[in-house]
């Protein structure tokens, strides 16, 4: 087997949203997306104050794409268009489909917003083809303790979506989309293989892992070479974020909230989401 080096290191960029604490790896400088990976913001760690406003992410429409949003502190409360709500806490990650196209807000909870406490929260967004792009819209809420957490090599990995060591994740991709979180101990190596032919994705949100004789500080994205595994380690414990999906091999043209294949498929989307017809089931703003 062939393992997968460091082809580049992409430090994230800050780019806070008001009071909230916020990084962008990708897109960046150097690169527009990792194959099917589009965009990351990771927002915090902070420790909010009692009495605080929250998150800042009102009612705002996505089509085309998927969002998965991974909670590492804090809470967060979803309402969507299409009829969806929850409260997602520490260790629990939310997974929507826009697909044709929805409406949602992601804000803090009252509980949250009334006592304060820390916050951290990644959220990916990953492509879909074509032929999904204007699929029905559906969202996943899996709390912590529906996420399998599997040990292995001293690290242990939050498995999302796909298998792994005979585990499976609670969401099931559309696209085969493999996603999780993983904790390194320190001292921890942990391999990760079939990725043969996959993009991939690895962010490290805390800590600093090590691949090959390279380092990965924390709030870093690691763009890899091609090969069919990578053995990721840590000498003091890291945090990071790891997925991989088939390529997609279409074109990309993204507008704001909008990710689509072509220009006018972008200008449609603006017509039908002014058109109202992105779905109209109530949506909770704070």
């Amino acid at each position: 087997m062939t393992d997968r080096t460091i082809r580049r290191l992409h430090p994230a960029l800050r780019d806070d949203i008001g009071d909230l604490v916020t990084r962008r790896p990708v897109p960046g400088p150097a690169i527009d997306r990792i194959g099917a990976f589009l965009f990351l913001n990771h927002h915090g760690p902070q420790t909010y104050p009692p009495g605080n406003s929250g998150l800042p992410f009102g009612p705002h429409p996505h089509r085309g794409f998927e969002t998965v949003t991974f909670i590492l502190e804090g809470a967060l409360a979803h309402t969507d268009s299409a009829g969806h709500a929850s409260v997602i806490r520490a260790g629990g990650i939310q997974w929507m489909t826009a697909g044709s196209g929805i409406v949602h807000a992601e804000v803090s909870p009252e509980e949250f917003r009334r006592d304060g406490g820390p916050m951290e929260i990644l959220q990916l967004w990953v492509n879909l083809p074509a032929r999904l792009k204007m699929t029905d819209p559906r969202y996943v809420g899996a709390q912590a303790d529906a996420i399998p957490a599997v040990a292995a090599g001293g690290a242990t990995l939050h498995l999302v979506s796909g298998e792994w060591h005979g585990a499976r994740g609670p969401v099931d991709s559309l696209t085969r989309v493999f996603l999780s979180w993983i904790e390194l101990a320190p001292g921890a190596e942990l391999v990760l293989d079939g990725l043969s032919g996959r993009d991939v994705f690895l962010y490290v949100a805390r800590g600093a892992a090590q691949i090959g004789d390279a380092s990965v500080p924390h709030f870093t994205l690691a763009e890899l070479a091609e090969g069919d595994r990578v053995t990721i380690g840590s000498a003091d414990g890291a945090v990071l974020l790891f997925g991989h999906a088939d390529p997609i091999g279409e074109p990309v043209v993204a507008h704001g909230p909008f990710v689509m294949n072509s220009a006018e498929e972008i200008r449609q989307a603006v017509i039908d989401y002014q058109a109202g017809r992105f779905g109209a089931a109530p949506i909770v703003e704070a």
